[in-house]
């Protein structure tokens, strides 16, 4: 499928802005599930100081603003020709090691409710467990924006029983590694019926042995097809965040995002 992709996010700012650094990781590569046709990051109000590859393999840029701008526009736009394989994404890649991916982070900490989530899961093949687990997410975890934030936990979650795309793929990285799989974050873009969205997606990869990293949404109950561009990848939502950075001064931030993904 080729899928055409805009990303726009706006920030304005009541004051001018004393200094900011933002990290983008907002442009896709070709992989077996993917190939990028085309791919542009157009930034005003702001210079790119560098870019680099992070050693999950993620593109990265790094802006900074001085001075007295009070708005910053960055738009993300090309095309990619996507595959449906199943959910597999092939073999282990990157200077991060497996095993990094099977260690905690402080937005997947294994706790009570991650235990209890596995042991429902019950018995079978390393599939038939993560696809059971993917399930029991999406049952236990009502999808509801604006219950949650960006420094919520996976435990967190478990416990208020509902959240977005970025907590069900958090609880199924925590169960995963509590499973005895190496497991990872992964952020994208999702075409859906509506055209026009309020934000980008995420879900989570498992590393199976025999297949390598096999993908599951728990936010829509399946493993990601051809409708899926993959963006970013890392240990959780701070590793594979599409933008984050520091502001120094005063201003009040005023946040604007629009996503469009169309065939």
């Amino acid at each position: 499928m080729r899928l055409k992709i805009t990303h726009r996010t706006e920030y304005r700012y009541d004051a001018p802005v004393q200094y900011l650094l933002q990290r983008l990781r907002l442009l896709p590569v070709s992989g077996p599930t993917q190939t990028v046709l085309s791919w542009a990051l157009k930034v005003e109000g702001a210079r790119e100081e560098v870019r680099f590859t992070d050693h999950y393999g993620n593109d990265n840029r790094l802006l900074s603003v001085e001075g007295d701008h009070d708005f910053i526009t960055v738009e993300a736009l090309g095309e990619v020709v996507t595959r449906d394989t199943s959910g597999v994404c092939g073999p282990h890649q990157g200077f991060a090691p497996l095993w990094l991916f099977a260690q905690e982070t402080a937005l997947t900490t294994i706790g009570g409710g991650i235990r209890d989530l596995t042991e429902a899961v019950g018995k079978g093949t390393d599939l038939d467990r993560l696809h059971r687990l993917m399930a029991a997410i999406g049952e236990r975890v009502a999808y509801t924006p604006g219950t949650t934030n960006a420094t919520t936990s996976a435990e967190e979650a478990l416990v208020l029983k509902t959240g977005v795309c970025q907590d069900h793929s958090h609880i199924f990285a925590a169960a995963a590694r509590a499973m005895g799989f190496p497991a990872r974050y992964v952020s994208g873009y999702l075409m859906m019926d509506a055209v026009e969205q309020a934000a980008s997606h995420a879900w989570a990869e498992a590393h199976v042995a025999g297949l390598g990293w096999v993908a599951f949404d728990p936010a829509n109950g399946i493993s990601p097809d051809e409708r899926y561009v993959k963006v970013a990848t890392g240990r959780d939502y701070r590793d594979a965040s599409p933008v984050s950075g520091i502001r120094l001064g005063q201003a009040e931030e005023l946040l604007a995002v629009t996503v469009t993904v169309e065939q």
